[in-house]
């Protein structure tokens, strides 16, 4: 699968591409998703500030979103 979302994403055109990767980012530990702050960050830097591994939240990300395309919701 190509990836759809990469840690240097802003979290506010991960949230563009699917309002519901919300629940994604905040099932992984990211609970202020919808903030001013977080909304400027990328999703590597947003991950550090919680200390949350990017790679693992990019991975979910892209599964969320390979799951989402299968079902015909994006």
């Amino acid at each position: 699968m190509e990836k759809k979302i990469t840690k240097d994403m802003i979290i506010s055109e991960i949230l563009n591409y699917d309002p519901n990767m919300a629940n994604v980012l905040m099932s992984g530990g990211m609970h202020c998703v919808t903030c001013p702050a977080s909304l400027g960050e990328t999703l590597e830097e947003a991950c550090y500030v919680h200390g949350i591994d990017p790679e693992l939240m990019e991975t979910r990300l892209n599964a969320f979103a390979e799951a989402m395309e299968k079902e015909g919701a994006v």
